[in-house]
């Protein structure tokens, strides 16, 4: 059996020597680091919070978490659950009366379930900034009325922010308060923790790490423009800020079956459990999971199930990993920079020493790929952030264009052109990787003339030429 003190011990000098290299290595700004290993609890942290100020990261610096706070409004709701004032398979409707998409029939039937887990058919990527006041997320929800249905509820997986913000209007209709306070209410004043912030105005309270953004390639990573995204996105992951020792306890509590350190069942142990089990399997993707949870992202892994979540939010990137069996979690906050790198680096080690667990491997593009006819994959694919238009020229070459719009075109990002090649079956990876990370596209589906239908790419992105006519 591991000695815990001596394990502690290992990952606290680890931390110290390397942490401090890896940032560098990778040109991140800064990054906080914790580790959940033999009930003990390691911090770590380095670099700074700002390039502009110099300001240095500690242990108690917050970050945002990003799309991290998707399990936590999944908590809120599985609370609700456990009171029997929700039922997963209810419509939403039941709860929200007033929700509407522009498929009728689709939002009459969405469940609270299909929500959870992603799978709702809905466009996701809605970002509409509705104000700073307490009804900032009820006024998003009144917004949704155009958003197109893809495909039909339950379908597939499709991740979906928007979707986590009609959660948080369901929180805030059977709480009767406002999403931050519910979180506060429900979550973090009980499980006791100190460095949590619910936007710009608290997270000054504390060293608050500012974003950063690589639009010039040359001159590296630089603070961003502004510091979080609209607060109407709150229940999705646009504000919510803390230090990893406190996104930690709150691993904590699903690791010991809902119960807060003080004693009180928080959420009950079905709801623990009900949370972590398998409810859409996944395309091979990148980063993401094999399947999704209620909430979580599930990766199976030698060692067995791992679970966690990734959160990107204005230049800072977060990452939550845990190994339920073990006992074992690792949080990683930074602020720009390669961060998939710097994520690579530290839980491959952490992981592997403390729970042997072995991260899968990254996919890269074949060494010699094949060269196929893309007539099916050829067109342009749609949402309200970028059209990805794909392409073929005269040498048979396959290409893809990304053009920017809305919020990422106002925040100064251009317009990218990648070789795609081969991956497998109807598959393509970027022949050039993002910062090292070679995102696999995934096109399924079919438009009705043997055209795929969508490209996949962790959200379903649907063709935008398919022809006349065609419905969901």
């Amino acid at each position: 059996m591991t000695n815990p003190s001596a394990t502690v011990n290992d990952v606290r000098d680890w931390l110290a020597k390397r942490l401090p290299e890896l940032v560098a290595e990778h040109g991140v700004p800064g990054a906080a680091v914790a580790v959940l290993t033999g009930g003990e609890v390691v911090d770590a942290a380095a670099g700074v919070l700002s390039t502009a100020t110099g300001v240095e990261a500690t242990p108690d610096s917050v970050f945002q978490i990003g799309s991290i706070t998707k399990l936590w409004t999944a908590t809120l709701v599985m609370q609700l659950v456990d009171e029997g004032r929700v039922d997963l398979e209810a419509p939403v409707r039941r709860y929200l009366p007033e929700f509407r998409i522009a498929d009728e029939a689709a939002a009459d039937a969405i469940t609270v379930r299909q929500l959870l887990s992603h799978v709702a058919g809905f466009e996701g990527d809605i970002f509409t900034d509705t104000g700073p006041a307490d009804d900032c997320v009820e006024k998003f929800v009144a917004t949704l009325g155009d958003v197109p249905q893809l495909f039909a509820p339950g379908e597939q997986f499709s991740y979906n922010n928007a979707g986590y913000c009609v959660l948080g209007r369901l929180i805030e209709v059977l709480r009767e308060k406002p999403f931050d306070q519910a979180l506060r209410d429900h979550v973090v004043t009980p499980l006791g923790l100190t460095h949590v912030a619910m936007g710009a105005a608290e997270a000054i309270m504390f060293r608050a790490a500012i974003g950063h953004l690589t639009l010039d390639p040359e001159a590296g990573p630089a603070p961003a423009p502004v510091y979080a995204l609209a607060r109407s996105n709150a229940p999705a992951g646009s504000m919510l800020t803390m230090r990893p020792r406190d996104l930690l306890a709150f691993a904590q509590l699903h690791l010991n079956d809902g119960v807060a350190p003080d004693g009180t069942q928080l959420l009950s142990p079905a709801s623990v459990k009900a949370m972590q089990q398998r409810q859409v399997e996944l395309p091979k993707l990148a980063l993401m999971g094999d399947a999704w949870g209620l909430g979580w992202e599930l990766m199976d892994v030698d060692a067995g199930t791992l679970i966690g979540h990734d959160g990107g939010t204005i230049g800072q990137s977060a990452f939550l990993r845990i190994v339920p069996e073990r006992g074992v979690a690792v949080a990683l906050v930074t602020n720009g920079g390669n961060t998939i790198a710097l994520y690579r680096d530290v839980f491959a080690h952490l992981l592997g020493e403390l729970a042997g667990v072995r991260l899968p491997d990254l996919p890269v593009p074949p060494p010699n790929p094949e060269r196929i006819d893309a007539h099916r994959f050829v067109g342009t694919y749609a949402n309200r952030v970028a059209d990805l238009i794909v392409s073929q020229d005269g040498d048979g070459r396959i290409w893809l264009e990304q053009v920017p719009k809305g919020l990422f075109e106002e925040l100064g990002e251009q317009a990218e052109r990648t070789e795609l090649v081969h991956f497998h079956d109807d598959t393509l990876i970027p022949l050039e990787g993002d910062r090292g990370l070679h995102m696999p596209h995934a096109f399924l589906g079919d438009d009705g003339t043997g055209r795929a239908l969508y490209l996949h790419v962790g959200r379903a992105v649907r063709r935008a030429d398919e022809p006349a006519g065609r419905t969901s």
